[in-house]
């Protein structure tokens, strides 16, 4: 018979916001705050963006063609956090400025020509310390 645990609120022993996840096999940990995304979102980036879902977002820029500014809810502790983005096919994402502790400006550029698009379908996620 399986157990299931119901919690409200779930504390780390050593520290409130840290809790070690032990693998299968029992020798590698994670500090689970560590590898949970802070920032996440999917969102449609023709005509008017339309934010689909997400994680700590306050707002989506359209700057201009294919550069979009996501506007982070509760901001990094610096600005040595980690982005992946994925864009729809045929078109590529990258990091349009530098990294600041509550946004990021994206660039989605064509494959072909590396011309600036919107996008249709972003994806994009931040990992690192929230502030």
């Amino acid at each position: 018979m399986a157990s299931i645990l119901k919690v409200d609120d779930l504390r780390g022993n050593t520290a409130a916001g840290n809790i070690t996840i032990t693998s299968e096999g029992g020798s590698a940990t994670m500090q689970l705050q560590q590898g949970l995304a802070k920032v996440w979102v999917n969102f449609d980036g023709t005509g008017t963006i339309a934010e689909r879902d997400s994680l700590n977002l306050s707002s989506l820029t359209d700057n201009n063609t294919g550069q979009y500014q996501i506007n982070y809810s509760s901001s990094m502790s610096n600005a040595n956090y980690s982005i992946l983005g994925f864009s729809s096919a045929g078109t590529y994402l990258g990091r349009n400025s530098s990294l600041a502790t509550g946004n990021v400006e994206l660039l989605n550029r064509r494959n072909d020509n590396e011309a600036s698009i919107d996008g249709s379908t972003i994806f994009f996620d931040a990992h690192g310390d929230l502030a």
